[in-house]
């Protein structure tokens, strides 16, 4: 039996709007569940663009009182492990963790997430990457989603489809404002007018820090493991232009250090990169290490 052409010219158009919404469905897939949580990879655009970046995020979702860790998990822990797994001229950057939390009790304190968080990772797309209908990004992802009583391993295979364009891409409605918000809470460069400095005080470091006006509140995280003790108590001691706080050192700290990194948190909740060299002895006034604004904290 033959179709009539009026019947062929139906059949291309509902296999291609099938297509179309295939398509879409690829583009914005259900969430994968995670023990406590679910876990879906979102794109801030609508389509890759050869020679440019797109951001992926990964968007995890956990039930209240469960948690997931940052970059330096604190006393225990660790944090989401990505494998990527991505078709030619597709390159995945460093993930961009978002402010961290503390979390645990008096003795045991992590650094993480609760609630709802998005890791931002930038996608590069090589200049000789081809037009093409769909490019599959895939990830394998490894875990620990825990609570104050117990952690559970996790695994997750996500995926997300894209179509590839030769025009820039607008971005997508349905991911702009999770987008958004995650940057908001990114540490950004401190001012180029403050001033830090870091001191060997014995047991402690003596982070100092002008700012030009006076601060009460103040939490500082550690970028590497076994430098302070998460769980000691960061003394601070306000001044007319800044403040001064004590870190005590880890028990685990085999070597000197030479310098300090981390993520600085004042009152607002906004968190700002540091690396500071480790004066010995202490730097006399006047003579604080300037934070450059070109600190990047995703390289460390």
């Amino acid at each position: 039996m033959r179709w009539s052409d009026g019947c062929a010219e139906l059949y291309r158009v509902l296999i291609g709007g099938a297509a179309l919404l295939l398509c879409a469905a690829s583009a914005h897939a259900e969430a994968t569940p995670i023990p406590h949580g679910t876990l879906e990879l979102i794109a801030q655009n609508q389509s890759i663009v050869a020679g440019q970046t797109i951001d992926l995020g990964l968007h995890f979702q956990l039930e209240k009182g469960w948690h997931i860790y940052w970059t330096n998990p604190g006393d225990s822990g660790e944090p989401p492990r990505v494998e990527w797994q991505l078709p030619a001229g597709l390159t995945a950057g460093s993930i961009e963790w978002p402010t961290p939390q503390r979390l645990g009790t008096s003795t045991i304190v992590d650094y993480g997430y609760e609630n709802a968080v998005l890791l931002i990772v930038p996608m590069n797309a090589e200049a000789s990457l081809t037009e093409q209908q769909p490019v599959r990004l895939g990830a394998k992802i490894r875990l620990l989603v825990c609570s104050h009583e117990m952690c559970l391993p996790g695994k997750a295979d996500i995926s997300l489809t894209l179509p590839a364009k030769s025009q820039p891409s607008a971005l997508d409605a349905r991911t702009a404002d999770l987008f958004a918000a995650a940057r908001k809470s990114l540490p950004r460069s401190p001012p180029q007018n403050w001033r830090f400095s870091l001191a060997d005080a014995k047991d402690s470091f003596m982070l100092s820090a002008n700012l030009g006006r006076r601060i009460t509140q103040a939490i500082f995280f550690p970028l590497a493991e076994s430098q302070i003790e998460n769980a000691a108590p960061q003394n601070l001691q306000p001044s007319a232009t800044g403040f001064q706080m004590t870190l005590r050192k880890s028990a685990q700290l085999v070597k000197p250090i030479e310098r300090l990194k981390g993520v600085l948190v004042l009152s607002g909740g906004q968190g700002y990169l540091i690396d500071l060299p480790l004066s010995k002895p202490r730097a006399p006034k006047g003579k604080a290490a300037t934070i450059s604004g070109s600190t990047h904290y995703n390289s460390y």
